[in-house]
């Protein structure tokens, strides 16, 4: 019987963005497979991880794609881009505390990539009024990473409705972020 590499990724990404200590057993329980089957298809904990690196970078691009986060106004594109993010975000929470994944200053390119397409988002919304001009593009972007991640362990612990999910994180991102109309 064939091994579905997307399932094992799926099912591995569930588990450890609850349980980021999780054993290679316990992957490979998670996935319906044995422990064997898992190390064939990834040596050890550190190839598993590059593989969900490699899966969580495709699927944040596409929510990105999906997004159009060039279509204006910005703040909605960022609405629109939390709502794709939202199911890749237990991935994401799991991916971001993942040391091992920058080694160094070496910055994996995909990442690289998304990065940029965020920054250039709210760099467009500052230059356009929408958003703040004294928080910096990357920190504006590392917020919304933070709040996807932290948003998506409050929703698995329970702590929040997965229905609350989108609209409190971009009611407390843009909140912060949006330019004050001065009167």
């Amino acid at each position: 019987m064939a091994v579905d590499r997307t399932h094992v990724l799926h099912s591995a990404a569930a588990l450890l963005s609850r349980k980021a200590t999780a054993t290679m057993d316990e992957v490979a329980r998670a996935a319906g497979i044995g422990r064997a089957t898992l190390h064939r298809q990834f040596a050890g904990r550190d190839a598993l991880v590059r593989a969900l690196e490699e899966l969580g970078i495709e699927e944040l691009e596409q929510a990105h794609d999906r997004a159009r986060l060039d279509e204006g106004p910005e703040d909605e594109a960022v609405r629109r881009l939390i709502a794709e993010m939202e199911p890749v975000a237990p991935l994401l929470s799991f991916l971001v505390t993942e040391n091992q994944l920058f080694e160094g200053d070496q910055q994996n390119e995909g990442w690289a990539r998304l990065d940029a397409r965020i920054a250039a988002l709210f760099r467009q919304g500052q230059e356009n009024g929408v958003f703040r001009i004294d928080l910096t593009p990357a920190w504006l972007s590392e917020a919304l990473y933070g709040l996807i991640g932290s948003g998506a362990w409050a929703v698995q612990d329970g702590r929040v409705a997965a229905k609350d999910f989108q609209y409190m994180i971009a009611e407390l991102l843009l909140g912060g972020a949006r330019r004050s109309v001065e009167k």
